[in-house]
């Protein structure tokens, strides 16, 4: 009988997907999670980056977030100076990433670039550099990223987390059960810290 993979769904644009990444290595077991690039913006439910209506929601979110990093022992979020940004271009790299079996490296490198260095991952270069750092080829990633088949590949992954009942980011999914939200990031981290236990 086959088994459906347990399933990380992401957006590089959201950083509470990037508190979520930077444990879900930890939190695979025996069964490790699929990450799959997923746009945020084509889910059933409005992201919570769409629906800052005010400077100050956008402050408090990051507040909040921030005291989140530190009770996860990350280090201190740097926010880049237009957020949100479109990940759209970032989001089709890490579909490619996907199909050369990067997904992992790529993701954490790019959230990395957005939400520990500051740099928004709607300027190209920046994107790049995070493909630099796991030996992805600059000609190859900006060739995918222009690509229709790699755009339809993206929309394919958004519906298939869809259909396994994803509304919002982070999401995971393990027996076909969909996680959603800080249900998803409280999910990886209860994981996280029982694969510490054990290990």
């Amino acid at each position: 009988m086959s088994v459906e993979p347990r399933l990380f769904c992401f957006d590089l644009a959201d950083p509470l997907c990037y508190l979520a990444a930077e444990h879900a290595l930890r939190a695979a077991g025996e069964h490790p999670l699929e990450w799959l690039p997923v746009s945020g913006g084509g889910l059933p439910r409005t992201s919570r980056l769409e629906s800052f209506r005010c400077h100050a929601e956008i402050e408090a979110f990051q507040e909040d977030l921030a005291r989140q990093a530190r009770r996860l022992d990350l280090q201190p979020l740097r926010w880049p100076a237009r957020f949100p940004f479109d990940s759209g271009p970032a989001m089709l790299a890490a579909t490619y990433a996907k199909e050369i079996g990067r997904t992992v490296p790529f993701a954490q490198a790019a959230f990395r670039q957005a939400f520990a260095g500051g740099r928004p991952l709607d300027e190209e270069d920046f994107v790049l550099v995070a493909a630099a750092a796991c030996e992805m080829h600059p000609r190859a990633v900006l060739a995918a990223i222009a690509s229709a088949s790699t755009a339809q590949r993206l929309a394919s992954a958004t519906e298939l987390a869809i259909a396994r009942g994803v509304s919002e980011l982070p999401a995971v999914v393990v027996d076909r059960q969909a996680l959603c939200g800080i249900q998803a990031l409280d999910w990886i981290l209860q994981r996280a810290a029982a694969e510490a236990r054990v290990g």
